[in-house]
């Protein structure tokens, strides 16, 4: 249940003792984990609460107040903006809403920021470079995660399976994030103190000065692009331009190459992880909102291609070439897969019906088919192997198979002097063999096939 900013006020009374307040409005807060709101007291001094919804917002807040208290004065000395100082708190239940001192400044929404002048991307390049270049000590001793770039890229990757089993996530986008996240020339940069949850809600901005950073609850050893995503998310490349290009001026270490397109991709997936955090809090109004915005995402790349999230180009899907379909509409039997081995022709005399074996003491009948007749003549016989269910005495061999025929076939060489089996009426007569063949020619010799009856 939200909790209004008056509600936030009575609290924030308990927090701080002697507090008055004589004003109150909401704050801006990701209104998924936190409600907020600025005071105003007896004093003119301003305020600002946060109480989180739900334990795991707590949980953050719990963390942020250990990590302020790890930023020693000298430390906090050598940043060009403030930080929040923690005034009070107050647990309620499992819950713990901390009340902080006001920082000067407002935030800006990115279109803002961006039609600002060049001063405010002067300073956001700034406070980013100030940020990543903290000393790594200052997370590790207060026991916070780190991450080197492949386990990075492995969390990653656990996180996109957890959003896949959703069945919520568009493939083509699943397909895109895998292969960045499979792209290992990608993923090689040097982590380094992030603050993890930065935006443009979390950045105080008085004139062209950033006064103040604020929501500390992320902070981590990783990848320095996560704090680039939602500069990326806003598709305004002149202002990410400047940002970038104050960013790497004011760093100690060179920004590696790809930092830009593991940020779009950071941005990106972060749909997927709200979508997942809406699914956990049963929240159908985020479930609808991060589906609509995965939908709009995905045809956004169907249609343009999106931004560069990877090295490597992504590889399109192999398409399935369609069958030609017959004259009659049905597509065709599929050729058996017969291997002819050639075998050097005899002299083969042309014009000879075959026919004219009709009646002999086998009983084998000729249906009127002709063809060449040599000395030596084989003829092939092909006799499918039925399946487990044959197919029913109605039904055309054409209408049998659907798809690619996988059958084996049974191969029978006749010699000329053997009966010679049927051969259906309308069947095509091939082609005859030239009457005096070259004495070098080793081409097969002439081959009759005929379909045998189902064993």
């Amino acid at each position: 249940m939200r909790r209004k900013p008056i509600e936030l006020a009575a609290v924030a009374t308990a927090a701080v003792p002697g507090l008055t307040p004589t004003a109150v409005s909401s704050a801006p807060d990701d209104p998924a984990d936190f409600d907020s709101a600025l005071l105003l007291d007896s004093e003119g001094k301003r305020w600002r609460v946060r109480s989180p919804r739900h334990p795991e917002a707590s949980a953050r807040l719990e963390t942020e107040f250990l990590v302020l208290r790890a930023f020693a004065p000298g430390i906090r000395a050598e940043l060009p903006f403030l930080m929040p100082t923690v005034a009070g708190t107050v647990r309620q239940g499992a819950l713990s809403t901390f009340v902080y001192s006001h920082l000067a400044g407002s935030t800006r929404s990115v279109e803002e920021l961006g039609a600002a002048s060049p001063g405010v991307a002067r300073e956001i390049g700034a406070a980013l470079a100030a940020i990543h270049d903290l000393p790594r000590t200052l997370v590790s001793n207060a026991d916070l995660p780190s991450y080197t770039p492949n386990e990075f890229r492995q969390r990653r990757l656990n996180e996109l399976d957890q959003a896949a089993t959703t069945g919520k996530i568009p493939p083509l986008l699943l397909r895109r994030w895998e292969h960045a996240l499979e792209d290992v020339s990608l993923w090689r940069f040097n982590p380094c103190v992030v603050h993890g949850d930065l935006h443009e809600d979390n950045l105080l901005v008085d004139g062209d000065r950033v006064t103040a950073v604020t929501g500390w609850t992320d902070l981590r050893i990783g990848d320095p692009a996560d704090d680039m995503a939602w500069l990326v998310a806003s598709n305004d490349q002149d202002f990410v331009d400047a940002v970038l290009e104050h960013y790497t001026a004011s760093r100690r270490d060179v920004p590696d190459a790809h930092l830009l397109r593991r940020a779009a991709l950071s941005a990106e997936f972060a749909l997927a992880q709200y979508l997942v955090k809406g699914l956990a809090a049963a929240n159908q109004d985020m479930i609808d909102e991060a589906e609509s915005m995965l939908t709009a995402l995905a045809e956004d790349v169907a249609e343009h291609g999106g931004q560069p999230i990877s090295v490597e180009p992504l590889p399109q899907p192999a398409s399935v070439p369609a069958t030609a379909a017959t004259a009659s509409g049905s597509a065709p039997d599929a050729a058996p897969a017969v291997q002819v081995t050639p075998i050097p022709a005899e002299a083969v005399q042309g014009g000879r019906d075959v026919g004219a074996r009709a009646g002999t003491d086998d009983g084998v009948v000729d249906a009127g088919r002709t063809g060449p007749v040599g000395s030596k003549v084989s003829v092939v016989c092909v006799t499918a192997i039925p399946d487990d269910e044959p197919a029913s005495d109605d039904k055309p061999a054409s209408e049998d198979s659907s798809g690619d025929d996988t059958s084996t076939q049974s191969v029978d060489v006749i010699q000329a002097d053997a009966p010679v089996p049927a051969v259906p009426a309308d069947a095509a007569a091939p082609a005859a063999a030239p009457a005096n063949p070259p004495a070098d020619d080793t081409s097969t010799t002439a081959l009759t096939v005929v379909e045998a009856p189902r064993r």
